[in-house]
């Protein structure tokens, strides 16, 4: 029993320094990283960084210094970590050779949150999904469509596609058209379009409205109507406009045709069986 002991005492005379040295280590390293993190989360904020970016940011750096942390404390016992590096970047390897679409989802999801093309809060135009940005995650942008659809659309097919940001400039102009009649008069119609236009609560009124004729198409005559509005306000003027100039166009007795076909008989070309 007193060999058994005298080891144990040995034991916890050599290995007590460290135990104690690796605890301290981890609270005192555990308290610093907390600091450091909130103090980069402020320095973002007052350089006013872009909501998206900053908590992955912060989480990125978090995590890279806590295994470096456990890293030098695995040090103290004498571990060799040069053979934990050696597994962790094998195993680095093996992940990335077994996730390649995921990791360009991961660099595409990096440089959208870089370079920022849009921001959450944009209407956007993502290879033809058109929505609100809802969010900006590490592998994919979640859209919100105006028909309270939510759309994932995978950040590798972002940056390899066209992205159009439709809000991104603050103002947008909103391009319509709308048919008449040969019949009707066009100064009315356009007339008519203005007064609807001049309704629109959301129609910018220090910009002028493009009312134009451009196109004399197989059943109508074709106006080109482009208001402008503040970005959050593109349908609202859409729906707007086209609700309210059907009613005025029917209380003004303009037609809005559909396509149809005139068929001209010539009277001596029918047989006289035909009555």
């Amino acid at each position: 029993m007193e060999k058994y002991i005298d080891q144990i005492s040995t034991m916890v005379v050599g290995y007590a320094p460290k135990v104690i040295g690796a605890i301290l280590t981890l609270i005192i390293g555990f308290w610093i990283i907390s600091w450091i993190t909130k103090m980069v989360e402020r320095m973002m904020t007052k350089r006013d960084f872009d909501p998206t970016i900053k908590p992955f940011l912060a989480s990125l750096i978090n995590v890279a210094m806590k295994v470096m942390l456990l890293l030098a404390v695995a040090g103290m016992f004498g571990v060799e970590t040069t053979s934990f590096v050696a597994i962790f970047g094998a195993m680095a390897f093996a992940i990335g050779m077994a996730l390649q679409g995921s990791l360009g989802h991961f660099a595409s999801g990096v440089m959208l949150l870089i370079f920022k093309p849009y921001r959450v809060g944009d209407l956007v135009d993502l290879g033809g999904s058109i929505g609100v940005v809802q969010e900006i995650q590490i592998f994919n942008t979640v859209l919100l469509t105006p028909d309270n659809k939510k759309i994932i659309v995978p950040n590798g097919v972002v940056t390899s596609g066209i992205i159009t940001n439709i809000s991104g400039q603050g103002e947008i102009r909103v391009d319509m058209t709308f048919g008449i009649g040969y019949d009707d008069d066009i100064d009315q119609a356009r007339a008519v379009i203005k007064s609807v236009a001049e309704r629109c609560p959301h129609i910018i009124k220090s910009k002028a409205v493009d009312i134009f004729v451009a196109e004399l198409a197989d059943s109508s005559v074709n106006f080109t109507v482009r208001p402008w509005a503040l970005s959050e306000h593109y349908w609202d003027v859409f729906f707007f406009m086209h609700e309210e100039i059907k009613k005025s166009m029917d209380a003004n007795n303009i037609s809005i045709p559909y396509p149809q076909m005139d068929l001209h008989m010539n009277n001596a070309n029918v047989p006289s069986s035909v009555n």
